[in-house]
């Protein structure tokens, strides 16, 4: 909600803290049939997309967001050919994931195509692998769709999702998990955005148990800067149906964050995090 004509502002009331932007104009305001849609020009930001008062994107900064969700998983899977994200309608993630050559088929499903049309047309850069042929979107119900998937088909599904209530509340619960452990191969790797490793601990421990609860050896929780996102410092975790590797791929791929290093570096958890997580 903005604090006045000239700022967005994203309250957390939980957290007892806000972001905010300060802003140049609004762009564009509609309803869609699941959620409300906003997308605002910022001062230092670039363009700004806001779903249901928060922050999901700024052009300034979702590099980091859309890297950290594709590469080390992709990375982490010795021959990622089929890849499923569930979410991400605009676009940054499936971008990622096709600058990966193995790449044979990239389903993109998101409930809503109002996000992937604004996408088109205030972040076309996003949008820019859209028309690449191993791209497969589609505006569906991603719970649904993994339901229905056929056993075993894909190496890597990514749940590039909105925070957990509304529409994307059951993406992180354990029968949503079970029907991934049973669409992924013998070597698959799920990775889902998991919120805030500061503000957001509690959820991150339930994921981590209910995907272990759904059949996953083990999982692991990265982490890495997100400016815009509550508390600047967001996560992602992965769950594999093998024993994690030891080391991973590293092909040379054009990214602005995501590096052998970074990756590395985002699997090293502070003593609170190693404390909580057991």
């Amino acid at each position: 909600m903005p604090l006045d004509q000239s700022w967005f502002s994203e309250l957390c009331e939980p957290c007892g803290s806000a972001i905010s932007l300060k802003l140049i104009r609004k762009l564009h305001e509609e309803q869609s049939p699941y959620q409300r849609l906003e997308i605002y020009e910022t001062a230092t930001f670039g363009h700004l997309m806001v779903i249901d008062g928060c922050v999901m994107l700024t052009q300034r900064d979702n590099f980091i967001y859309h890297e950290m969700m594709a590469h080390p998983a992709l990375n982490a899977h010795p021959e990622p050919r089929r890849i499923l994200i569930v979410g991400g309608g605009d676009c940054g993630t499936l971008r990622e994931v096709l600058k990966h050559p193995e790449v044979a088929e990239a389903w993109q499903v998101d409930i809503d195509e109002r996000v992937t049309r604004l996408a088109e047309q205030y972040f076309p850069e996003l949008c820019a692998s859209n028309a690449d042929p191993r791209a497969h979107p589609r505006f569906e119900d991603g719970i649904a769709w993994v339901a229905a998937a056929t056993a075993a088909h894909y190496d890597v599904i990514i749940i590039d999702s909105t925070d957990p209530v509304g529409p994307a509340e059951g993406l992180f619960r354990e029968p949503f998990y079970r029907d991934c452990r049973r669409a992924l191969g013998d070597r698959g790797i799920l990775v889902q955005q998991s919120e805030s490793p500061l503000l957001h601990v509690d959820l991150i421990l339930e994921m981590r148990a209910a995907m272990q609860r759904a059949g996953f050896t083990a999982v692991q929780t990265l982490h890495f800067p997100q400016p815009t996102y509550p508390s600047g410092w967001w996560s992602a975790t992965l769950a594999h149906v093998a024993e994690p590797p030891q080391s991973w791929r590293t092909p040379r791929l054009a990214t602005r964050y995501y590096s052998e290093a970074v990756h590395r570096g985002a699997l090293a958890l502070p003593p609170y995090l190693l404390e909580a997580f057991g």
